[in-house]
């Protein structure tokens, strides 16, 4: 059975501006500027003034109606990029030899050392826009810092991913770089 129209709102808050053409979303903050594309779904976008956005669905069946909370969720996380940023910090975690983590290519290439033991350089470059940047504060953390959710989280999976124990058994071999904490760069006011 279909549903003869969907939809839901977006607000925005004060000092962000956004934008839409033609399912092209633009939000503009104090942080930057962050544009995506919508085009793949089947949705009907519009401003309503200048603090509303509205996404509709006509005549949907259960997957396309799923679609309008979605876009309305990623346009929520990118306000809040542009308003607080995203910062994950991970953790390296070892037993016996010590990961040793460095920076280079001002912030968007970070080079894993002696994981395991392995003599091997791993290295991560980090998604267009994102910093990595190892804690003065704690031993053996690192910071990946922007505005964009989706890189953000992509960046600390290949770091992640960069890190799995190949032929081990890897309830006992537990060693890798880990997300411990996801939080935003400025602190929310609550």
């Amino acid at each position: 059975m279909r549903t003869i129209k969907s939809s839901e709102e977006v607000k925005i808050p004060e000092g962000i501006t956004v934008s839409v053409n033609a399912r092209m979303v633009t939000v503009k903050g104090p942080r930057g500027t962050l544009k995506k594309s919508f085009k793949h779904l089947n949705v009907e976008m519009k401003m309503l003034g200048k603090k509303k956005l509205q996404v509709k669905k006509w005549f949907g069946n259960r997957k396309e109606l799923a679609c309008v909370r979605t876009v309305c969720s990623h346009v929520n996380n990118m306000i809040k990029g542009v308003t607080l940023g995203y910062r994950y910090k991970m953790r390296s975690v070892y037993a016996h030899f010590p990961i040793n983590c460095t920076v280079s290519e001002g912030n968007s290439v970070l080079d894993i050392r002696n994981f395991l033991g392995e003599k091997v350089i791993r290295r991560v470059r980090m998604s267009e826009g994102i910093k990595v940047t190892l804690s003065a504060a704690m031993k053996d953390e690192l910071y990946l810092e922007g505005n964009d959710l989706e890189q953000v989280s992509r960046s600390a999976a290949l770091v992640q991913q960069s890190t799995t124990v190949k032929n081990k058994d890897i309830r006992k071999f537990l060693d890798g770089i880990y997300v411990s904490e996801r939080t935003t760069i400025v602190e929310a006011e609550d």
